[in-house]
This record gives C-alpha cells, sequence and structure tokens, in this order.
C-alpha cells in the first residue's frame, strides 16, 4: 500500500509553518494538544528522522510523515 503525498503550500510572505500546526492545518489530529502529544511519542518524521520539537519550523522542501501521510512543503 502507498503512502499518500499530500502537498502544503506555504502562504506567500510566509517562511515556514510550525509542525504541530501543520498537523492541525492538515487534519490529522484533532487539535493542537494532539498535534503536539504524538509529536512528543515521536510518531512524527521530518525528512526521515524523527522529530519531537512541536514548533519545529518547516521550510519548503521539508518532508513530514505520519500515520503513512506524507506531507511535502512547497511555496505557493
Amino acid at each position: 500500500m502507498s503512502n499518500q503525498v499530500i502537498r502544503f503550500s506555504l502562504r506567500a510572505g510566509d517562511e515556514f509553518i510550525e509542525l504541530y500546526k501543520l498537523l492541525k492545518a492538515e487534519g490529522l489530529v484533532e487539535g493542537g494538544g494532539e498535534a503536539k502529544h504524538v509529536i512528543g511519542e515521536g510518531q512524527v518524521t521530518v525528512n526521515g528522522e524523527v522529530d519531537t520539537r512541536k514548533r519545529k519550523k518547516l521550510v519548503v522542501g521539508d518532508r513530514v510523515e505520519f500515520q503513512g501521510t506524507i506531507l511535502e512543503i512547497t511555496a505557493e
């Protein structure tokens, strides 16, 4: 089974999005609290490595994976 890939475009003027906000914005978690929990538990990878920093700044080119979904950060 292949993973679902979602491209998340940063809005013009935005240089980054924080990791927990990305999970929340894409509806992969119910809210910010759940996002912070799953990140803290090591369930999220950034560019192929587990990252437990809830406020990790994601920029264009970063790739996040959570529960079989891959999020690619792109420019608008």
